[in-house]
């Protein structure tokens, strides 16, 4: 009895073992050999499009302007509505106290700027009067947004220039020193008189950006003078200082000289755009009409590639014919040049590989990676690659959902820079549970963190697909 029972869990375990696959189905139990196969004898080809109209789907704004041998020429301004503060401090606050207003435009203190540190330069602040299109993109005009004649503020600077500023920051999912340097603009006092007794008399103008942009529409920054750099501008806020009353006790009270409060913030949630004027430098130009594939930004060159996924269906189909099988990984290796430039300009720190028939989709719909047509890597700075991985979900869904036969859409792909923003979860710790930090992608949006360029070796690409084989006698 004891004999029929371990026969029974052995031929069990061994049917468990061989049970799942992802294309072939059926089992035996009789002899069989297995092998894993690795090919990587495939052929990707591309070359290089000009993508000089970005729609901007980030708060980050670049600002400057920079010309550079081997890249360019590079202006850079902005636009944007504004994210208002809901409530507003009016408790023991008269309009007159308010004592002064600045426009605060933080970047990053590490690989905050691009080009010379020392160039001065001005920037120009301008209050829009009206309401920006949406969407809008990066060859936007803002001529009939605004009067050249009404100059809200200015203000001279560098990228070192500004007060390094601490602060507690949860855009990661969990509370980080965020060390940034501050450019920070004078503006008008009756700007911030102008808000504050706007909300007094109407709090539910501050409710939602919407609304508020009727009554105040948003601001136009320029680059006014100088050049020699750009700079990353992670965000931009209207500070508002002003003196309080307050009752202490039923006999005593006091003036707070030195108050301080966001009114207006740009975000994420609000209209903004990165406005891009780059004249490709001559070099870049003779590069891609040689056949180069460049990728360039910010509003530069992206790269189409024409991936061969019926050769890798056809050949993997060919090679198991009915014999049991499983696609175990499929990958794209990527291995770059950086091209000599002025200010040593280096690679996108990510590249986004989608199908192009859906890449204005996944723009505009704000989307993510989900491994069937869209794909993105991250830079490798020490072996000069980018790897994309998890394509195996892209071949396995035209396996088993088309029958294996791909269509004009599957072939083409665009490889374009991109930003992206990791959400972290904090590691978490009880006395029944415990986790570890862990991220995940939270947004991707076209690359306007600083200028970039690189050239993809596609002649030395490695597309390489692995997979299980077992033949059964």
């Amino acid at each position: 009895m004891k004999h029929f029972l371990y026969v029974t869990l052995a031929v069990a375990a061994l049917l468990g073992l061989f049970a799942c696959t992802d294309e072939t189905i059926g089992v035996s139990i009789t002899d069989s050999v297995s092998s894993i196969i690795e090919d990587s004898s495939f052929v990707i080809t591309g070359h290089s499009v000009r993508n000089d109209r970005v729609q901007m789907r980030t708060s980050t704004k670049m600002l400057g302007s920079l010309s550079a041998d081997g890249f360019g020429s590079l202006q850079a301004e902005a636009v944007t509505m504004w994210m208002p503060a809901v409530e507003i401090d009016t408790s023991g606050v008269k309009s007159e106290w308010i004592d002064s207003c600045r426009l605060k435009l933080r970047m990053p203190v590490r690989n905050g700027y691009t080009g010379n540190s020392l160039a001065p330069m001005r920037l120009s602040v301008y209050r829009l009067n009206k309401q920006l299109p949406s969407p809008i993109y990066s060859d936007f005009d803002p001529t009939d947004y605004y009067d050249s004649d009404d100059l809200l503020a200015s203000e001279s600077y560098s990228p070192t220039s500004g007060r390094i500023e601490t602060s507690v920051s949860y855009l990661t999912g969990s509370a980080q020193q965020d060390t940034v340097r501050v450019i920070s603009v004078p503006v008008p006092v009756e700007l911030g008189r102008e808000l504050f007794d706007a909300f007094k008399e109407d709090p539910s103008l501050f409710a939602a950006p919407k609304r508020f942009a009727e009554f105040f529409p948003g601001i136009y920054i320029n680059n006014s003078y100088g050049s020699g750099h750009v700079v990353n501008i992670k965000a931009i806020e209207l500070d508002v200082y002003y003196r309080q009353h307050a009752q202490l006790t039923e006999t005593t009270d006091t003036i707070y000289p030195a108050k301080c409060q966001s009114y207006l913030a740009s975000t994420p949630e609000v209209i903004s755009d990165n406005i891009i004027n780059f004249d490709i430098d001559d070099a870049v130009t003779s590069m891609v009409n040689n056949g180069e594939a460049l990728i360039v930004a910010p509003a530069g060159y992206e790269v189409q590639v024409r991936f061969p996924i019926q050769e890798l269906i056809d050949k993997y189909q060919t090679n198991v014919g009915s014999n049991q099988s499983v696609i175990n990984n499929l990958t794209l290796t990527l291995p770059v040049s950086v091209p000599e430039t002025e200010y040593n300009i280096q690679p996108p720190t990510y590249l986004l590989m989608v199908k192009t028939s859906k890449k204005d989709n996944f723009i505009n719909g704000d989307s993510l990676t989900n491994n069937k047509d869209s794909f993105y890597a991250i830079y490798d700075a020490a072996d000069k690659e980018y790897e994309f991985t998890g394509l195996r979900d892209y071949i396995i869904n035209i396996i088993n959902n088309q029958g294996g036969i791909a269509t004009e859409d599957d072939f083409n792909f665009t490889i374009t820079p991109v930003d992206v923003v990791n959400y972290t979860y904090p590691a978490s710790y009880s006395y029944y549970y415990s986790s570890a930090a862990s991220s995940i992608v939270t947004k991707i949006s076209p690359m306007v963190s600083r200028p970039a360029i690189v050239r993809l070796r596609l002649d030395k690409a490695k597309l390489k697909m692995t997979y299980s084989k077992q033949i059964v006698d």
